[in-house]
């Protein structure tokens, strides 16, 4: 085999090589590409408890229960379509309240309560995240006039 040979088998399995470990590293991260879920493509979805993810939606009107000894908060996530309980034990920011976007990072635990570890809450009047906006524009929560959000 000349060089020129050698050297053409050696691209070749280089760039058979990176293809492979592009599509593992692709493969692994399939999952995790997704922001958040809304309440309706979580309860489409089966999670392992104890598999973190993100849980977005709206804050259910009148469902938040702090605990009277502890820093305990049970409240309900909506889209319109479902609903997903979910236990937080911490400080809940200032803007968290009945009918606000929310984000929640954490796990479902066996009995389908989702258990949060953090809870994020939009910035300002006029911000909520890209998809749960676009989620909650398909469940019909979101209504949009002269350029106006009202959520």
């Amino acid at each position: 085999m000349t060089r020129k040979h050698q050297r053409l088998v050696g691209l070749l399995l280089a760039g058979a090589t990176l293809g492979v470990a592009a599509v593992l590293v692709f493969q692994a991260l399939d999952d995790t590409l997704v922001f958040f879920y809304s309440p309706s493509q979580a309860a489409e979805r089966e999670f392992h408890p104890g598999e973190a993810i993100r849980l977005g939606g709206l804050v259910k009107a009148e469902s938040v229960e702090h605990s009277a000894d502890s820093l305990n908060v049970r409240f309900v996530v909506t889209d319109g379509a479902n609903e997903i309980f979910v236990t937080f034990n911490g400080i809940l920011p200032d803007l968290f309240r009945d009918g606000q976007g929310v984000v929640a990072e954490g796990s479902f635990l066996p009995n389908g309560t989702f258990a949060a570890t953090e809870v994020l809450a939009r910035h300002d009047e006029n911000y909520m995240p890209k998809e749960v906006m676009d989620a909650l524009r398909e469940q019909g929560m979101l209504v949009e006039d002269n350029g106006e959000k009202n959520y």
